[in-house]
């Protein structure tokens, strides 16, 4: 009851913590969507037929979940500890960096096209003719206090001496190849590619010997049959980790952990090698046990293969997963995501899917936070799903490729324009950096 009624006083305050009610659930095309992100409806919701109660109840559950799960990120994960800034209270006493909004910002972003950093075609947005600009004269406001501006002398500074390796997909790529142009203000990387695993990349800063790496993996587990172009079932030994990654991150000491839309394609399940259930996979004899449930074992597997290590003593940082906005249809039948600027808090609605994921990764993180202090080992949280939710207008769209190409035109509405709303995940990143290094935990 209690719940309920907070639930209604919420309501009541008309700042629901939702989802944009303009985009549409979840869907995928995969032959084109090359991210992996697709979203079949959940064949469970396809065979029932809601009812105003019980659409009513769930909003009311997923509500409390997302109040209790505040709850426990502030008690255990201290996003709202005290940051400090330069001896000066630009962060106020507490803060919660993970939870604000969108305000203009006339200034506009840190680097273009013209900076000297590499930006792939697919994140070059003015490079294939993006009219407006506008999508980057944003940034982001924490509730109670103000994120500091990126200062790449300063990052590196806190990074003097050390490593940071990313781990995930190509969001993941997305986030490297920001922090890689924030930093390119002061300093240049030299290119230290892996001979063994060509999808791995390195870059060394001889003036800060500070190296930092992109190890990709799209699911984190084992897997078979991973194609980005088609819809075939995707195989996955949820009780192996994936080798290579994991046999690289030993020395590392920030290992920066994301997964998350590979997991919306069909998915077999296997564990000690023999099948114990799918995600999709419209096999009548095997039960189908949701992507969620994919989704957490791949997390255990990776959070517990950190743990075993011998000789990991590093940081380890989840990154939450990321909003993507597919919405309406075009005249080729391809989702689009056409908008100029961010949503508003009275457009937002509740995405159950997102969610879902979010809490799932949450709560492993704070599974492996828990076992992690036995041995000495650190667990921050990146949490960028909230600065992501209501930027519609950052992504890269059909801007990803020139116009002669437009028969093979595909709108990428899930990964994110360079420069853009990704670069504030590395602003967050910093702040990370910095209260750490102030000693408080």
């Amino acid at each position: 009851m209690l719940c309920l009624f907070q639930f209604s006083e919420n309501i009541s305050k008309n700042r629901p913590k939702v989802f944009p009610t303009n985009s549409p659930p979840m869907r995928g095309n995969m032959l084109k969507q090359p991210s992996g992100y697709n979203s079949p409806q959940n064949p469970f919701k396809k065979a029932l037929v809601l009812t105003l109660t019980l659409v009513l109840v769930t909003l009311i559950l997923l509500h409390c979940m997302h109040d209790n799960l505040s709850f426990l990120l502030r008690s255990n994960v201290n996003v709202s500890g005290p940051f400090h800034h330069n001896k000066s209270s630009v962060l106020g006493n507490k803060c919660n960096l993970f939870d604000g909004q969108w305000v203009p910002y006339p200034k506009g972003p840190y680097y273009t096209n013209e900076s000297g950093c590499v930006i792939e075609n697919g994140q070059n947005c003015f490079k294939f003719g993006r009219p407006d600009t506008d999508f980057l004269k944003w940034r982001w406001k924490p509730d109670e206090c103000e994120l500091p501006l990126f200062s790449a002398g300063q990052f590196l500074e806190l990074v003097r001496g050390k490593s940071m390796a990313f781990v995930g997909d190509s969001l993941a790529r997305n986030q490297v190849q920001s922090l890689a142009c924030l930093l390119s203000s002061v300093a240049r990387p030299i290119d230290k590619s892996y001979a063994k695993y060509p999808r791995f990349r390195g870059w060394f800063y001889p003036d800060y010997n500070f190296t930092l790496a992109l190890l990709m993996t799209t699911h984190l587990v084992k897997s078979t049959a991973v194609n980005s172009f088609s819809g075939s079932i995707v195989e996955l030994y949820l009780d192996e980790v994936e080798e290579a990654w994991a046999s690289q991150v030993t020395t590392f000491d920030y290992v920066i952990i994301s997964a998350g839309h590979w997991f919306t394609k069909p998915l077999m399940y296997r564990e000690k090698k023999k099948i114990v259930g799918c995600s999709m996979c419209g096999k009548d004899n095997i039960t189908d046990l949701t992507r969620y449930y994919g989704y957490r074992k791949a997390f255990r597997m990776a959070f517990r293969t950190l743990l075993e290590l011998d000789n990991f003593k590093g940081t380890v940082i989840l990154r939450t997963i990321t909003q993507p906005h597919f919405e309406g249809e075009d005249s080729k039948g391809r989702g689009n995501c056409v908008r100029t600027k961010p949503y508003t808090r009275e457009e937002l609605r509740l995405d159950w899917d997102i969610w879902m994921y979010y809490m799932v990764q949450v709560e492993e993180f704070l599974a492996a936070k828990k076992e992690g202090k036995k041995k000495g080992l650190e667990y921050w949280l990146l949490d960028i799903t909230e600065t992501t939710r209501s930027r519609p207008d950052g992504h890269p769209n059909h801007y990803g490729n020139p116009p002669e190409m437009s028969f093979m035109l595909y709108s990428d509405c899930l990964h994110w324009c360079l420069p853009g709303p990704i670069d504030t995940w590395n602003e967050i990143l910093l702040q990370l950096l910095k209260t750490r290094d102030d000693g408080l935990s």
